[in-house]
């Protein structure tokens, strides 16, 4: 994707900033050259990216992380500049949205966008929540699901309303129908853990609380840190290999890039299942019974996520026909996790990683 430069309202050139960041969703603001001066270690115009194979956006995945992170400190620095105009935002599904990070009304229809509405301060924004949403500041507040009626969502008034993909496919109707109707409509659901912290700067910017969001992300990372420094003082080869189950009736996985795989890996485990497929980019990843006993003995530690999502329990998977092979199940090395706390895109992932460690290593 190459840089353009064009004539702006003022007389000014402008640099229109290529807005790919990562997977889930991109950016796109415009710049005024003269406050590129305000970046300080930004490196020269003629070096930046212009598209095509070798360097820049065609190159491999480690240069991209690096222009990813170096536009979006870009975005973020400058983004006061325009703050009198609207922005966009191409979200998940692909559709551009136009904002001004002056919403008022927020409905949010998946309980991790509300939980991290909460943390950035955003909860007299919220004036509506997923049916069985059960944050408990919120308790009371009007609740709202994709099965309800357009009616119902545009009585209640919302400047944004956000939503995660699996909804947008679900209920394209209503989708469409909500932004005819005027409702700025955004999906969002990272899946991996660069994307949440893009996620989350999402969420600020579009909102009004980038400088929170860019705290909040600071935080978790210097916590982050933390926690895994002290993995780091067992040697890799030392650590327990582990089958981490997202689904059991279905004998699926998480993927290896995946924000659960990386608590697990936070936590000082190794995933046996590294060779699992994500499936239609999602953080689930199908790996039939054949392929988990295929490592029978060299599981160390049988973990399963545990909630709506996978409502299994420690007896199921016990009575599971030809696990009685898996190292694990005869050694009583089952647990069970709050797929909350492995698979929600949110500060709570360090309550996960702090758990599973604590399954792992029970003598620390």
């Amino acid at each position: 994707m190459n840089i353009e430069l064009f004539a702006g309202r003022r007389g000014c050139k402008t640099l229109l900033v290529p807005y790919r960041l990562f997977s889930c969703f991109f950016y796109k603001k415009t710049i005024c050259e003269r406050h590129l001066s305000c970046l300080p270690g930004l490196i020269p115009k003629s070096s930046l990216p212009t598209g095509g194979g070798g360097s820049g956006w065609g190159g491999g995945r480690d240069e991209i992380s690096m222009w990813s992170r170096l536009l979006f400190a870009i975005l973020i620095a400058v983004g006061g500049y325009h703050s009198a105009s609207a922005a966009t935002l191409v979200d998940q599904d692909g559709s551009t949205v136009l904002y001004s990070a002056s919403v008022k009304r927020i409905i949010s229809l998946y309980p991790a966008h509300t939980e991290n509405l909460l943390a950035l301060g955003l909860d007299q924004e919220l004036i509506g929540i997923a049916t069985g949403d059960e944050a408990p500041a919120l308790v009371g507040r009007p609740q709202f699901s994709a099965n309800d009626t357009p009616e119902k969502f545009i009585a209640a008034k919302p400047d944004l309303i956000l939503i995660r993909p699996m909804i947008s496919q679900a209920h394209p109707q209503l989708v469409s129908q909500l932004k005819e109707a005027g409702i700025a409509i955004v999906s969002l659901q990272p899946t991996t853990i660069d994307e949440m912290f893009t996620y989350w700067q999402a969420l600020g910017e579009l909102t009004g609380r980038a400088s929170e969001a860019a705290a909040m992300i600071r935080k978790f990372k210097s916590d982050l840190a933390a926690l895994q420094q002290d993995r780091d003082k067992v040697p890799v080869e030392k650590r327990p290999k582990v089958y981490f189950e997202s689904i059991h009736a279905k004998m699926k996985t998480f993927a290896p890039s995946s924000i659960a795989v990386f608590v697990l890996e936070s936590a000082g485990g190794v995933n046996v299942a590294g060779d699992a497929k994500a499936r239609n980019s999602t953080n689930i990843a199908a790996y039939d019974k054949e392929r988990i006993l295929a490592h029978a003995a060299e599981i160390d530690i049988y973990l399963a996520q545990q909630g709506q999502m996978n409502q299994v329990t420690r007896e199921m998977i016990e009575g599971e026909p030809g696990f009685q092979a898996i190292k694990a199940i005869q050694n009583g090395k089952i647990f069970l996790i709050d797929e909350e706390l492995v698979a929600r895109p949110t500060v709570r992932l360090l309550e996960g990683i702090r758990q599973v460690r604590q399954m792992l290593y029970p003598e620390n």
